[in-house]
Formats: C-alpha cells, sequence, structure tokens
C-alpha cells in the first residue's frame, strides 16, 4: 500500500493561537502515516535535505514518491 504523510513548512509558534495550531496537527496525525515540520527537523524548503529527510523517515526511495 501507500504511505501518506504531511510536510509542512512552519516554525516554532509562541503565539497566543499555537494551541489550535497543535490541536490542528494533533488530529491531522491520526490520517496519515507520518507528519515531518520542518521546524522539528532543523531544515527548511525547498533544502533538498528536507525531502532526503523525509524519504527516510518514509523508507522510501526518490522513484517510489
Amino acid at each position: 500500500g501507500f504511505k501518506t504523510g504531511i510536510f509542512t513548512n512552519n516554525w516554532v509558534d509562541d503565539s497566543a493561537g499555537r494551541l489550535l495550531t497543535a490541536a490542528l496537527l494533533g488530529a491531522l496525525r491520526r490520517h496519515f502515516d507520518v507528519v515531518i515540520e520542518s521546524c522539528r527537523a532543523g531544515l527548511h524548503k525547498p533544502d533538498p535535505r528536507l525531502y532526503a529527510h523525509a524519504l527516510e523517515v518514509l523508507q522510501a526511495k526518490p522513484q517510489d514518491v
């Protein structure tokens, strides 16, 4: 089967709305195999290393996606 994921370019949020963002990501996590957040990976799109990290997490090769 297919593995699914969310790949987001985000940042550490210390605003008043952070709880809503956290709740949304928490709800989405249940529907996907992986959620990759750039702020947690320490890289941002379009850095190729972030895409390589996503492939590693998904245990996939570029030709598989």
